[in-house]
């Protein structure tokens, strides 16, 4: 019995050690943890290292990137936000040294204000194998007002080049306690250690939605705390004389909520993937909204909102509605317009017109008017919302069914809450009697009815009618982007190529190519263009580059030594010649968002190809017709040969304007065959 009592008692004595052993463990490595990144403290083999660890592309990283929000109580003001940051980025490259350059935008409502203070940053660098540190001064922090109610604070850390680690401190104050800045957890650099923590009072009650496709599990827990509070009392006789006086002390005990996310090695958000027009959109954090304050003693008072309640409210605020209401300023070029134009499409194209040649657009996103109607017709600038505010209301004038539509830009991502945040930009639409409809942005001055820019294609927009009612309306067009293009070319025994090619474009494809090349002259578009498809060109054309009613066309003569390559007596010719697709756009092995091409879209080519006498055609490609699953889209691909022609025809369509991540393997195995198929040769010989 003692010799079995002695074998069950060792066990516990050696899991005693062993538990004393994981704690002390688990003690040394927070304390290690907390020492690593101390404010002011980088390891030497930080500021040694040449490149990152788990992603040797990286120009740079965040070594440590912490964000804790909470809520302190001032006696005078109430509760506070605040908001303490530090983050600690490593320079590898130089593509990377702008990571030395912060902004951070302050809001004001004409009362109150958020602050930026206790600001404290070094720059670490290697200097012939020492290290050095050069301190963040206060010269090296501006402000910019950018409106009366946006303040940019830019930091500008000195002494950043490739090798340098970056540390920056600091604390943001708010009184805007209804507003919890977006988590944002991944970024276009790699980071090695998250940790981010958001703690709020009981009384207030907040929704939280994940956002991106990368997430970091919450970890939420909750403790007491305590406010202290303090009253002056004095006690006075009725003549005056002070009998007393001191301060009395209370508190009130309330539960502190407490979520917590901490992750490690969150890879860099891969902005290189083509047919991605805002990145940021996708990257992985967590958004918080207000539902509701409950202080104690106090009834209930509610933030949350339907996006009814928003369009109301934006509706309501005189930098919107009231500006639809302002006609006077424009009457009388009204009434010239409307001389001429009689029918309601007529009326549409010429205000439409009209407004895009009187204004030009300041750049700025605003649902609310900046410079007001009145004065931007005036001055002939102003931002999003003068110019397509005062669209709305001329239109409106006309006697068409015209109406203000909220949207939130690309830039603003998709709003998963109904705030007035949601929206930052703002069109205008015009409804018909036989169902048709027509979305008009005025700050485009190369777009058409039904064609917005793509900054403003994000889902759905709001439209708002006089009484405030609102309703979604799908922003994406029906209509599809196309490309056609016309080629003919005779080859001669040499190898050389001679002809011309005829090129048209429509829609967003056209507004695109207006953009790009509407500000080049001949010369700067012909060498444009020789460079884009390696050829020397003569005689080149364009039509319609202002007559955007019109498809944008192209036409010009070309000749090359390069479409066609000698082998062993035998020529070898690219079907489609300098239009050939040379590489797969799809290289990573997964994708998590979407492809986003903005608008439905195709491509058609025509080809003909003369080859020189005494040559036959040996070999051409098969055909090809593939499609992505759902109708997403397809290629098809002929070749034919006839005597001394060959007739290469083919097209590629995409029929959605965004396509799912899901079908990303699909799409990409479709552009593999569609390359291989283009870089097919046609072979001739003599005969």
């Amino acid at each position: 019995m003692l010799e079995l009592l002695s074998i069950k008692i060792k066990p516990q004595s050696h899991m005693k050690n062993y538990i004393l052993s994981m704690l002390f463990l688990i003690a040394f490595t927070s304390t290690s943890f907390a020492q690593e990144f101390k404010f002011g403290k980088v390891s030497k083999e930080a500021i040694l290292q040449k490149k990152h660890q788990k992603d040797s592309t990286a120009s740079a990283a965040y070594l440590y990137n912490k964000r804790r929000t909470y809520y302190l109580y001032d006696e005078n003001n109430g509760f506070m936000l605040t908001t303490e940051i530090h983050k600690r980025i490593k320079v590898y490259t130089k593509d990377a040294l702008d990571k030395g350059t912060f902004l951070v935008r302050l809001y004001n409502d004409g009362s109150t204000k958020e602050k930026i203070i206790k600001v404290k940053g070094y720059a670490f660098n290697e200097d012939n194998g020492n290290i050095t540190k050069t301190k963040l001064k206060s010269s090296h922090i501006f402000k910019e007002k950018i409106n009366d109610r946006i303040t940019t604070v830019k930091i500008a850390f000195p002494d950043v080049k490739e090798g340098t680690v970056i540390d920056l401190t600091y604390k943001l104050t708010s009184p805007f306690t209804h507003n919890i800045d977006p988590l944002n957890f991944q970024y276009d650099i790699p980071v090695d250690v998250l940790d981010m923590t958001v703690e709020t009072p009981e009384y207030f009650n907040f929704r939280k939605a994940s956002k991106g496709y990368y997430s970091v599990p919450i970890k939420s827990s909750s403790k007491r705390s305590k406010i202290n509070l303090s009253q002056r009392v004095r006690e006075t006789t009725n003549t005056g004389l002070v009998l007393k006086s001191g301060v009395n002390y209370s508190s009130v005990d309330y539960t502190k909520n407490i979520d917590h996310f901490n992750a490690k090695d969150i890879p860099a958000l891969n902005e290189s993937e083509p047919f991605v027009y805002t990145p940021k959109n996708y990257r992985g954090g967590v958004k918080y909204e207000l539902s509701f304050i409950k202080m104690p003693g106090a009834s209930p008072k509610y933030y949350t909102t339907t996006w009814e309640d928003v369009s109301k409210k934006i509706y309501s605020y005189k930098n919107f509605g009231n500006e639809l209401d302002k006609s006077k300023y424009y009457k009388e070029d009204l009434t010239k317009i409307l001389n001429t134009a009689k029918s309601e499409y007529e009326k549409l194209g010429a205000i439409f017109q009209f407004v895009k040649s009187k204004t030009k657009w300041n750049g700025n996103y605003s649902k609310y008017a900046e410079f007001g109607v009145k004065k931007a017709y005036k001055e002939g600038v102003g931002n999003v919302a003068d110019i397509n505010l005062m669209l709305t209301s001329m239109l409106r004038s006309a006697g068409l069914n015209a109406n203000p539509v909220l949207v939130s830009s690309r830039s603003n991502g998709i709003p998963l809450f109904p705030t007035l945040d949601g929206f930052n930009y703002v069109i205008s639409l015009v409804e018909f009697a036989n169902g048709k409809y027509a979305l008009l942005d005025a700050t485009e001055p190369y777009s058409i009815p039904n064609t917005l820019p793509v900054r403003a294609l994000n889902w759905n927009g709001r439209k708002v009618l006089k009484n405030g009612n609102s309703s979604w309306i799908k922003l994406s067009s029906s209509s599809y982007a196309t490309e056609n293009n016309k080629v003919k070319i005779s080859i001669d025994d040499e190898g050389t190529g001679s002809g011309f090619i005829i090129q048209n474009e429509t829609n967003l494809k056209a507004l695109s190519s207006r953009k790009t090349y509407n500000h080049l002259n001949e010369e700067e578009l012909i060498s444009k263009f020789e460079e884009n498809y390696n050829l020397e060109i003569e005689d080149f054309k364009s039509r319609n580059n202002k007559n955007i009613s019109k498809p944008l066309s192209r036409m010009f003569k070309f000749t090359s030594d390069d479409l066609v390559e000698e082998i062993n007596g035998k020529l070898y010719i690219n079907p489609l010649l300098f239009l050939t697709m040379k590489q797969n756009p799809f290289k990573s092995e997964e994708r998590k968002f979407p492809i986003d091409f903005a608008t439905p879209w195709n491509e058609t080519n025509n080809v003909s190809i003369k080859i020189p006498e005494g040559y036959k055609v040996e070999f051409i490609p098969e055909q090809l017709a593939i499609g992505i699953p759902d109708e997403l889209g397809f290629f098809k691909f002929v070749v034919t040969a006839n005597g001394q022609t060959i007739q290469v025809n083919s097209k590629l369509q995409f029929n959605s304007a965004v396509i799912s991540p899901t079908y990303y393997q699909t799409v990409k195995d479709f552009f593999k065959q569609l390359v291989a198929k283009q870089n097919e040769k046609i072979i001739i010989s003599k005969t």
